[in-house]
């Protein structure tokens, strides 16, 4: 899937939108995708720092693990 499609499922499933980034950076506390050079970049972000930082050579792929890791993580933690 692709950017505007990973934030239409992330909407329809009342994700909270403080909760994730899809403009790269470093926000504060958010799972967070972005691009660097060629790579596509899936990571969390907090206090400055990427974690949990995982590379792929397409959209597809970052799009479609960010959102699995989202659902996961929501899930576990029943919000």
């Amino acid at each position: 899937m692709k950017k505007h499609e990973l934030e239409k499922k992330l909407k329809e499933r009342n994700i909270n939108p403080y909760f994730y980034c899809l403009d790269g950076g470093l926000p504060n506390e958010a799972h967070t995708l972005g691009k660097n050079g060629d790579l596509w970049e899936v990571y969390y972000s907090e206090r400055g720092n990427k974690s949990q930082l995982k590379t792929f050579l397409t959209e597809d792929e970052a799009c479609d693990y960010l959102y699995e890791w989202i659902i996961r993580t929501v899930e576990s933690m029943q919000i």
